[in-house]
């Protein structure tokens, strides 16, 4: 998913900081390299324990020059045509085995379909695309490069709520600290969630009693139905541009060529 902070407008930003501690800035200095992150963890625990969060899967963090790596040259991912994109995220390849699903799992999808209004395609297009249909969740600890995310100054405010959110998560069992693994931003399963939008869209779909984004096909998709819906998906309606549902991809991922080919590969699997 990895949704950037969107801008805002300086007085707007000087007003809320006037109005407002946020956990970052009660937790201690952000900083642009790692020389201040221990000192910043100490004060992030001491503020997040005073809030009642147990910080005990934050130990042995370490400043992750990879993640911050990554996150200054994000824009880089996002370059080229929307045919190149679709080239390396969603090939011939990806379709084909996206309508094999169509049929095998037709059950499910239309099941998921009649609660949320969401076009099978549109999920099986965003499995494959973030995940390769699940193959690639990643298996790195969310922990560390939240922490790191959060002490950066960049977007600061934004990665200290998922990593109090990924806290919430394991302190309430939703899932255990050590199974909170993905690709490297923080995020879960098999669509990719922020912590915080586990909190708010993720739903036990097969009945287990758990809310499982790594393992459950049930629960992912039809969570990935429930995040469209709550970002206003309307029922059955067109997702190209130009039509009703096309600007909800933008509360999925902010990047224009991104959300272009999500509609393509989903189009594309329809027919």
């Amino acid at each position: 998913m990895a949704v950037l902070a969107k801008g805002r407008v300086f007085a707007a930003a000087t007003l809320a900081a006037l109005m407002m501690a946020t956990g970052a800035q009660a937790a201690g200095q952000c900083g642009k390299d790692g020389s201040g992150f221990a000192a910043w963890t100490e004060a992030y625990k001491a503020d997040a324990q005073a809030r009642g969060i147990d910080t005990r899967p934050m130990q042995g963090v370490k400043y992750d020059t990879g993640v911050i790596k990554i996150d200054r040259s994000q824009h880089k991912a996002f370059k080229g045509t929307v045919e190149q994109f679709l080239a390396r995220r969603a090939p011939a390849s990806y379709v084909s085995k996206a309508k094999g699903y169509m049929k095998s799992q037709a059950g499910l999808l239309r099941k998921i379909e009649a609660q949320f209004g969401v076009q099978p395609e549109v999920l099986l297009a965003i499995w494959g695309m973030e995940t390769g249909f699940g193959a690639n969740s990643g298996n790195k600890s969310v922990f560390g490069p939240l922490a790191t995310l959060a002490y950066d100054c960049r977007r600061s405010e934004f990665f200290t709520n998922e990593l109090d959110s990924a806290l919430e998560i394991a302190q309430k069992g939703y899932i255990s600290a050590a199974q909170m693994r993905g690709a490297g931003f923080g995020e879960l399963g098999q669509t990719q969630f922020l912590p915080s939008k586990y909190l708010q869209f993720a739903v036990d779909f097969d009945g287990d009693g758990r809310r499982d984004l790594i393992h459950s096909r049930a629960d992912v998709l039809a969570s990935t139905a429930n995040f469209l819906r709550g970002h206003g998906w309307s029922a059955g309606g067109g997702y190209r541009p130009g039509e009703a549902n096309y600007g909800v991809w933008n509360d999925w991922n902010r990047a224009t060529i991104y959300q272009k080919a999500l509609a393509e590969f989903a189009h594309r699997i329809a027919n």
